[in-house]
């Protein structure tokens, strides 16, 4: 079992009452949605982050492509979807 650790934070008190809504609705404590929430916001922002930082280094490495060839590419795989009629 993983260990916690208590974090204080301030909601407004509409987001707190529909938290509790949805605790009530879920079966589940308010504590455990918020961290579950919070796991969540920080896993996709950290994606995010990620993401840039690997799109940055391809620009640093010359690891890109014009946005006419992207494009003629992409028209490319569309036509041969399609069986090349348009």
């Amino acid at each position: 079992m993983t260990g916690s650790t208590t974090m204080t934070i301030r909601l407004d008190p509409q987001l707190k009452e529909k938290l509790g809504r949805l605790a009530e609705g879920t079966q589940r404590s308010r504590s455990f949605l918020a961290a579950v929430a919070v796991e969540t916001y920080v896993d996709r922002e950290l994606a995010i982050i990620e993401g840039i930082e690997r799109g940055t280094a391809d620009v640093e490495a010359g690891r890109t492509v014009s946005h006419d060839e992207a494009m003629a590419s992409i028209r490319r795989r569309i036509d041969a979807a399609v069986g090349g009629a348009v």
